[in-house]
């Protein structure tokens, strides 16, 4: 358990945590493929991207919000893998109603993905754009490994949720630093 004395723990190091940064590729791969795939007057457009902003919005906001709410913490890391469920499945909707095949985990082109480790935008076009597949549609192969990284993001945040959960159980949240603070403030003016 953290000090007594220290009421605000370290908080906001959400640019340090993998589930923020694959949910951050993930948004910039969806929205590069929304512009490209899907009419920007659609609500599936704005949807996805939508999904995409909030799966890493609020990593951060719970992040940040962690010095104080551990509860708000919590809530707020279930939000973004709620919204990254919401948008693995407007992946697989894309894919379902446009002919394309879902890949399993195995798929050689996704262990290739998972060999590269992209972690930008443009590492990531350079794997779906890979000529080494050419008898796969671009939208296919882009589809399919958005979802990889939004499976991860989720795998990420899965794991990340059961540590809060259990940090909470040991060591409480805010109410209670407040409390050891001031009884140990008390038990030194007496």
């Amino acid at each position: 358990m953290a000090s007594p004395q220290v009421l605000l723990p370290p908080h906001g190091g959400y640019r340090k945590l993998k589930s923020f940064q694959v949910a951050q590729l993930a948004y910039d791969v969806t929205v590069a493929f929304c512009d490209r795939y899907i009419d920007r007057r659609s609500r599936t457009h704005d949807q996805m991207v939508q999904a995409a902003r909030s799966g890493v919005q609020n990593i951060a906001e719970g992040s940040v919000a962690s010095c104080t709410s551990r509860k708000t913490e919590m809530k707020l890391t279930s939000v973004a893998r709620a919204s990254l469920e919401e948008l693995r499945l407007d992946y697989e909707d894309f894919l379902r109603q446009r002919g394309g095949c879902l890949w399993p985990r195995e798929h050689p082109a996704l262990a290739d993905l998972r060999r590269e480790r992209p972690t930008t935008l443009a590492e990531f076009r350079a794997w779906a754009n890979a000529a080494s597949t050419s008898a796969v549609p671009i939208p296919e192969r882009a589809a399919n490994g958005a979802l990889l990284l939004i499976g991860v993001a989720c795998y990420c945040l899965d794991r990340q949720l059961a540590t809060l959960g259990r940090e909470f159980a040991r060591d409480g949240g805010f109410s209670e630093r407040l409390y050891q603070v001031r009884s140990a403030q008390r038990s030194r003016t007496q």
